[in-house]
């Protein structure tokens, strides 16, 4: 095939014309004495100019009248092109006369889903007699870069005291659609975390369009990035982006330049599809979450929240920038993920349980980054979770409230069903849960093999009854049966500034200073098998308040609040009783500001743990699925007290020995295991 003259028509866009420009390689490669006239917009023509590859530059107004067009066609006419590629679908790609042509009505498999590819398959036809296994795999270099254009970014890098040796990231905050722009506010809040983490230098850059999003970040970073929105054109933002360690963009041209030149990138996606237009460069990671209604491609969201930008958090880029800049090459391929796009956590019982469940929920995020991650729990758990980075969302199931009838719980499934989660881990099983799950249509459904446990599509053997390990390892073998490992088995409980102002007020109001030393006491639980005697717990508190001088504070659900007076009423030492005045969150911004717990074993014992107060845990009854194995403080300095007292089997409330198991346990004992943590 004799090819001396090739006409390349490519479209009107920055980024869309970068995706063409694979295909104009492949040209030039395979025709290279050829003469190559190319047909672009107006914006987008800085990408070829001062090109010494590029014959002829033919700006197309595609707002022209139509005497301009014609005149235009005749003149190209003239040209006698032997090869026409019409990558537009104008009539000119139908009409001009020419040996070979593209065919502007050939269709294009389904399985091409990447505009790059699509364009590079319209020159792979038969007329052109290009073989079905050639590909992209040639030299990018269509687009010209001038001394002058690198040498204006080397001024640049210069004046800002930036050398080879420093950590470049880039930032492109903009995008001419508005739906495809992540908050502001967000990439405000990455910036530190990239320069603390990394080293790394900022540099902002966008069109004269983006430079107030981009002053907006410059102004509320904690930190000095330079910005260079508007002061760049296309050659000189490719200049800079060869030297960069890394490009973070939202789907933008800026994208598809960086995949061109083939740098690192983490992209941004919400409402546009990745597999048409996600980054294509080596090395890449996209960051996105897969709500049901994603991906739509529409100008406007037809909920008005576009949540499927709102919920991708600053920790979801950084997750994945660290996992970019592990990998050695940048012609390494990713790990491809698993495809569980919407997964539902359902855990509905107490809080401590809920808490023991928190190192899955950070385990999943990590294992599946893009995917929409929601929790399933009762009312008064909500805290516990309410605030988690990792989770999306946090549904809210009241069986004493809305869902107490089954009408509600069908009501509710059916309301689920609309969220189209693909996968439901059910960490603690219940009739209702499994119903739940079932009438919500969830594709797979884990969960133990108890308790309707059929409905279930994967089950799981439960041996919780037999105590033979943690509850938190019971959880974490759901990830098991995924094939995960986590990495980070601590608990999670997140801090709230509402709740912190709250304790600085109770603190400020009862007289407490930020030096004194507290001590948290909370004698009551969820049975009378496990409360441990009011007297002796008094007896401990007046100890440790003169050995140490401690401060005592006093918690208790509002339920329990009689065992918080009387157990005040026993002590020497005055006590701040705020039993009944706490909410969860409140309860955990409290036990982060004490240097020591001692609890009965209940739900504030973990919540201790997560906040890293050492805790004393009481145990009394013996019975392997209740016991400190399945249900002890984790924390590395924490105890738990538990004795044997020779019970063949544990009546629980109804016990014919007065609680022998909880009086075994000394005061003695108790201020001991105190000392050894304050050791």
């Amino acid at each position: 095939m004799k090819i001396n003259k090739i006409l390349f028509i490519t479209l009107s866009n920055f980024g869309d014309v970068i995706l063409t420009l694979p295909a104009l390689d492949y040209l030039r490669a395979r025709f290279p004495q050829a003469e190559i006239t190319v047909m672009v917009g107006n914006r987008p023509k800085e990408i070829f100019e001062d090109n010494p590859d590029i014959h002829k530059l033919i700006i197309y107004d595609k707002r022209a009248r139509l005497s301009n067009k014609i005149r235009l066609f005749n003149k190209l006419k003239q040209e006698r092109f032997n090869l026409v590629v019409d990558l537009r679908n104008t009539l000119f790609g139908v009409f001009l006369p020419a040996q070979y042509r593209t065919c502007a009505f050939s269709s294009i498999p389904r399985k091409i889903k990447h505009m790059k590819e699509r364009h590079f398959y319209k020159i792979k036809n038969k007329n052109l007699k290009l073989k079905s296994d050639e590909s992209l795999d040639t030299p990018r270099n269509s687009l010209h870069l001038s001394h002058q254009d690198e040498e204006y970014i080397n001024q640049i890098l210069r004046e800002n005291h930036i050398g080879q040796e420093d950590k470049i990231i880039v930032i492109a905050p903009g995008a001419r659609s508005q739906i495809k722009r992540w908050a502001k506010e967000k990439f405000s809040k990455l910036i530190p975390a990239l320069i603390e983490e990394f080293q790394a230098k900022i540099i902002l850059v966008g069109d004269k369009a983006d430079s107030l999003i981009t002053k907006y970040i410059a102004e509320n970073s904690q930190y000095p990035v330079i910005d260079l929105a508007g002061k760049t054109n296309i050659r000189q933002l490719a200049g800079l982006l060869k030297m960069v360690r890394l490009l973070i963009t939202n789907d933008s041209a800026t994208l598809h330049l960086a995949s061109y030149l083939n740098v690192r990138i983490v992209a941004i996606f919400g409402p546009t599809n990745e597999l048409s237009y996600g980054p294509w460069s080596g090395v890449s990671k996209i960051v996105k979450r897969d709500i049901f209604c994603r991906p739509c491609q529409k100008a406007q969201c037809r909920f008005e929240t576009l949540e499927c930008m709102s919920l991708i958090k600053a920790e979801d880029v950084l997750r994945q920038v660290r996992d970019i800049l592990r990998t050695s090459s940048q012609s390494q391929a990713l790990t491809p993920r698993d495809n569980f796009r919407r997964i539902l956590i359902v855990r509905t019982d107490r809080i401590g349980d809920v808490l023991l469940s928190t190192p899955l929920i950070k385990a999943l995020r990590e294992r599946y980054p893009d995917a929409y991650l929601a929790m399933m729990v009762s009312p008064y758990a909500k805290d516990i979770v309410d605030g988690n980075p990792y989770l999306d969302k946090v549904i809210i199931y009241d069986k004493d409230g809305k869902g107490k009838s089954w009408y509600g719980s069908i009501k509710f499934a059916l309301n689920l069903k609309k969220k189209r989660f693909d996968l439901a881990l059910v960490l603690h099983p219940t009739n209702r849960v499994h119903l739940i799950t079932y009438f919500a249509g969830i594709p797979r459904r884990v969960g133990f093999n108890r308790k309707l446990g059929f409905l279930l599509t994967d089950r799981i053997k439960h041996t919780k009854q037999w105590g033979e390990k943690h509850e938190l390892e019971y959880n974490l073998d759901f990830l098991r049966y995924l094939g995960i490992e986590a990495a980070d088995k601590n608990l999670f409980m997140p801090i709230k500034p509402e709740a912190e102002n709250w304790v600085a007020d109770i603190f400020r109001t009862e007289g407490v200073k930020p030096d004194d030393k507290l001590l948290a006491i909370h004698p009551a639980a969820s049975c009378p098998s496990k409360i441990w005697p009011q007297e002796r717990f008094a007896r401990v508190a007046d100890i440790l308040a003169e050995k140490y001088g401690f401060k005592i504070l006093l918690i208790a659900a509002a339920k329990d609040a009689k065992i918080a007076q009387n157990l005040a009423k026993n002590m020497q030492h005055p006590a701040l009783n705020l039993a009944g005045r706490t909410s969860v969150s409140q309860l955990a911004s409290l036990l982060k500001r004490c240097q020591l717990f001692i609890s009965n074993d209940s739900g504030p014992v973990h919540i201790a743990c997560a906040v890293a107060t050492p805790v004393i845990s009481i145990f009394g009854r013996n019975q392997k699925g209740l016991n400190p194995i399945r249900w002890g403080p984790l924390g590395a300095k924490d105890k738990f007290l538990h004795k044997e007292v020779g019970c063949i089997e544990c009546l629980a409330h109804n016990c014919k020995k007065e609680f022998a198991c909880l009086k075994a346990i000394t005061v003695d004992d108790v201020v001991a295991a105190a000392e050894a943590i304050l050791k």
